[in-house]
């Protein structure tokens, strides 16, 4: 299957991607807030749900072409390190505006809504489309072949792993809003950081070559 250093190295990243806060991760912060502990990891549940489909999606959709165009594998990586920049970039400079997604009261929805509305969240994460795209297809051993069951494995341990750090998230928000809203400085700090982070990893997508075999 996926050789265990591919995996480690894999895992390394999605960790780093997991943990920035961003539009899923946001949206989970605000049902914890607003609606507790049960809206916040049934919304954790729906944004995990569409996170897979789109593992899924590239796994089918793009797998093949990137296994056979090197040209096609550049261009994607390229343009998903662009946008990471981008996003990173983007974060830094609105993270003192990251206060008004803890102060957003979400109107009460019952469960199968708010696991919809989790899923459409998920589904639609810009940072979560570029990183499977342009990431994911690098850990592949395109020598032991079965390429769309290596990313369909990749993938879910990306998501396994989110389901967890995103429930952290949620189960956080809920039980420390008082110590998050007293101090506007903290919330900046959690977008700073997550934004520069974001940068170094778009950089790191960048120099990161393929091997062949």
């Amino acid at each position: 299957m996926v050789p265990t250093d591919r995996l480690l190295a894999f895992a390394a990243m999605s960790f780093l991607l997991i943990v920035i806060p961003g539009p899923s991760v946001l949206f989970v912060i605000g049902r914890a807030l607003a609606q507790g502990r049960r809206a916040a990891l049934t919304t954790v549940v729906g944004n995990t749900m569409g996170a897979y489909v789109l593992v899924a999606a590239v796994a089918l959709g793009i797998g093949a072409v990137v296994e056979r165009s090197v040209l096609v594998f550049t261009a994607l990586k390229l343009v998903g390190a662009a946008y990471l920049v981008y996003l990173g970039v983007r974060a830094w400079r609105q993270r003192r505006s990251l206060r008004a997604a803890f102060e957003t009261e979400a109107p009460a929805y019952g469960g199968l809504r708010t696991l919809w509305e989790g899923f459409a969240v998920g589904v639609a994460n810009p940072k979560t489309i570029v990183f499977f795209a342009a990431v994911l297809p690098q850990f592949v051993d395109r020598g032991q072949g079965h390429v769309v069951l290596q990313m369909l494995f990749l993938g879910l341990v990306f998501n396994v792993m989110a389901l967890a750090f995103d429930s952290l998230w949620g189960l956080v928000a809920a039980t420390a809003r008082d110590w998050f809203a007293r101090s506007p400085r903290r919330l900046s700090l959690i977008g700073g950081v997550g934004g520069l982070t974001m940068v170094g990893l778009g950089v790191t997508v960048a120099a990161t070559g393929r091997k062949d075999p």
